[in-house]
């Protein structure tokens, strides 16, 4: 075996994780949308006849459609940019972390209020 293919099968190959973080980070962001949307249609009565799309729900069901649809539409970005590339997992995650939590601070009525 010569010097240079034991060299080449030493270095593991680095597999490619953008498609993963795409799929972290976006569930991030549509956490975040929901409580966005949420309390957009809790101030404005505009965006809260917008946000009826089913009347039993009230304008919930806007909400949530919303936010599920540019999530996913996020998602297929993001995965798009980042199928083929190793992405820094850690910076993803925090992001993706930082929004959840900002997602579910911001469904609490005391924190809500102050936008």
């Amino acid at each position: 075996m010569s010097t240079q293919n034991a060299s080449a099968s030493a270095i593991p190959s680095a597999r490619p994780n953008g498609a993963g973080a795409a799929a972290i980070l976006a569930a991030g962001i549509g956490a975040f949308l929901v409580a966005v949307f949420a309390i957009l249609a809790d101030r404005s009565a505009a965006i809260k006849s917008l946000m009826i799309f089913w009347k039993p729900t009230g304008p919930l069901s806007g909400v949530t459609t919303c936010a599920i649809v540019l999530w996913i539409v996020s998602w297929a970005i993001l995965h798009a940019r980042w199928r083929n590339r190793s992405v820094a997992l850690a910076r993803v995650n925090a992001a993706a972390f930082a929004l959840l939590i900002l997602g579910l601070l911001l469904t609490f009525p005391r924190i809500a209020d102050l936008f």
